[in-house]
């Protein structure tokens, strides 16, 4: 089953208290749905690698210094490592936002650019910026930055702080970034009339726990 909106979503579950059965779901449908990619949490990327062997087209995904970007650049730079070696074809990384604010963007761009050295080219990077806690001139600068240490892809949200993607957060995102980078919607995207919103102001991918259903509304 394969649709355009489904190979823009990367089927998503980063809670705590997420089980292996839980993992190997979320994988099959992915399987099933042609999604871009499954996004899970470091400890699972093994897993889900193994299940996927055999399904190229949809990539493994997982996240980096998540869900506060409080870690150091050095712990960033291991973690992404030793995701690609574990299997990762993608990685969503969090920028340090307390330096964002304070304006020690030097210190963002060193963040941002240890993860995508880390990466080598072996994986996709995106910036997850967490627009609910920043003004419009920081979600701005948060992209300049991104794009300026490497980055594919500026990301709105965790989905695990004060807010997810709105439409006017992707709009300004790809104003900001241009046509060159993606930009993808994540956090409170729940049916297929708000992925569409997000995909028409500008997003090319939509993080989303409700993957299946988002597919299987706009089939009917």
């Amino acid at each position: 089953m394969n649709s355009k909106l489904a190979q823009m979503i990367d089927h998503t579950t980063l809670k705590a208290n997420t089980k292996e059965d839980q993992i190997i779901k979320l994988a099959e449908e992915a399987k099933k749905y042609k999604f871009a990619s499954v996004c899970v949490n470091p400890t699972w990327v093994k897993t889900v690698s193994e299940i996927l062997k055999d399904t190229p087209e949809v990539k493994v995904g997982t996240v980096i210094g998540f869900p506060l970007g409080a870690s150091t650049p050095e712990v960033k730079a291991y973690e992404t490592k030793n995701a690609i070696e574990n299997g990762a074809k993608e990685v969503d990384m969090v920028i340090n936002i307390g330096a964002l604010k304070d304006k020690q963007y030097d210190l963002v761009e060193k963040d941002i650019k240890a993860v995508t050295n880390a990466s080598n080219d072996k994986a996709i990077v995106k910036v997850i910026i967490e627009t609910s806690l920043l003004t419009e001139d920081e979600k701005v600068n948060a992209c300049k930055l991104a794009v300026r240490a490497g980055a594919d892809f500026v990301k709105t949200s965790t989905g695990f702080s004060t807010g997810g993607a709105s439409v006017e957060d992707i709009s300004l995102m790809r104003k900001t970034v241009g046509p060159d980078i993606g930009v993808k919607a994540s956090g409170g995207i729940k049916n297929s009339k708000d992925a569409e919103a997000m995909i028409d102001a500008g997003a090319n991918r939509i993080g989303t726990s409700s993957g299946v259903s988002l597919v299987e509304e706009k089939n009917r």
